[in-house]
């Protein structure tokens, strides 16, 4: 399985994870099966608020879970289309929110969790 964490900064599973998915500047996806951990630059960091490309974020590349700590409703719409189901992360690092998801503890995001023009009821870090 690999899960994926939007960081602002790439230190594998010591990196904090960041707030959005959508203007994260980087992606760090841990595969489970290999307990090994890849980056990826967010390739859709431009976009106009409200047109996050998930697929394009993460340069085409499939992942199984996103654990972030907020979220768009149309990236979550277009995440959990594809599959690909979103957690709500905790402050803490990558390590951190790993253990908490392989313990089962941390909730799946709704859309009724996600960000909203930013001005409140978004699940922010």
């Amino acid at each position: 399985m690999k899960i994926c964490f939007p960081v602002e900064s790439d230190k594998g599973l010591e990196s904090e994870v960041f707030g959005h998915f959508g203007s994260a500047p980087l992606f760090v996806v841990f595969d489970t099966k290999a307990q090994s951990t890849d980056t990826i630059s967010n390739q859709d960091l431009g976009h106009v608020h409200g047109m996050c490309n998930p697929l394009k974020a993460l340069d085409g590349k499939m992942v199984d879970i996103i654990i972030v700590g907020g979220i768009g409703a149309g990236a979550i719409n277009k995440l959990n289309k594809m599959g690909i189901k979103v957690y709500k992360a905790l402050k803490g690092t990558v390590q951190d929110n790993i253990k908490l998801f392989e313990s089962n503890t941390m909730p799946e995001m709704t859309l009724e969790q996600t960000c909203g023009g930013h001005t409140g009821g978004c699940g922010h870090l």
